[in-house]
């Protein structure tokens, strides 16, 4: 679980250290952009799969409770 974690910091990072080498230059290579770009969100995606909303963390707590109307 903790290399997990690390390597999602780890993807998050990379990813935005190769995005912001290519628009550092006067011309801006756009693959290595796009590249550092897919690289950071697939980072991102990887540790919000990871998280949970409120919603079903409160639902997961209280499962047997039924309205009566």
């Amino acid at each position: 679980m903790k290399y997990n974690t690390f390597l999602n910091y780890l993807l998050i990072l990379i990813g935005s250290m190769v995005a912001i080498y290519a628009q550092a230059g006067e011309k801006q290579d756009v693959v290595v952009l796009v590249l550092g770009i897919i690289i950071l969100m697939f980072g991102l995606y990887r540790i919000s799969s990871t998280l949970f909303s409120k919603k079903q963390s409160k639902e997961s707590l209280e499962p047997n409770q039924k309205d009566d109307a």
